[in-house]
C-alpha cells in the first residue's frame, strides 16, 4: 500500500514599489513587502522587506530578511536576518539572529524565544478571509 502524503502548500504575498499600506496585514503564507506599511506584519512564515520596503509597526512571524527601514518591534520564532541595506529602529526578540556588515540597527535586542511565543500567541487572526 503507497503512503499518501500531502503536501503544504507555501502562500506567497507580495506588495510591490508604490504600493502604500495603512493598517495590519495577517497572513498563513509567506510575504514580502516592497511597498510602504504603516501598521503591524502577523505573518506565520517568512517575511521580507525588500531594500525599497519600509515598515513602521510591528512584525511578527517566523523567519525574517530585513533589507530595508523597519521602525517598531520585530518578534521572530526562528531566524531574523538584517543585510547590508537593512535600517532598524525599534527592539527585537528573537530565537537567532544574523547580521550583515553594513546593518544600521539602534534599538535592544532580546534572545528569548518564551516572549517570542507569546507575543505572537496574542496575535488575533480573523478566521475568516475578510
Amino acid at each position: 500500500m503507497a503512503k499518501h502524503t500531502e503536501v503544504e502548500q507555501v502562500l506567497h504575498n507580495t506588495i510591490t514599489n508604490g504600493t502604500e499600506i495603512v493598517g495590519d496585514i495577517n497572513s498563513q503564507g509567506d510575504l514580502r513587502l516592497d511597498g510602504f506599511l504603516k501598521g503591524n506584519l502577523n505573518i506565520k512564515g517568512r517575511v521580507v522587506i525588500g531594500k525599497t520596503g519600509k515598515v513602521l509597526g510591528t512584525i511578527n512571524c517566523k523567519n525574517a530578511e530585513i533589507n530595508g527601514v523597519v521602525e517598531g518591534k520585530i518578534f521572530v520564532t526562528e531566524l531574523l536576518s538584517l543585510t547590508e541595506t537593512a535600517n532598524l529602529k525599534g527592539d527585537i526578540v528573537i530565537n537567532k539572529l544574523n547580521i550583515q556588515p553594513g546593518c544600521k540597527f539602534t534599538g535592544s535586542c532580546s534572545m528569548d524565544i518564551n516572549s517570542v511565543v507569546n507575543e505572537q500567541n496574542k496575535v488575533v487572526t480573523p478566521s475568516k478571509p475578510i
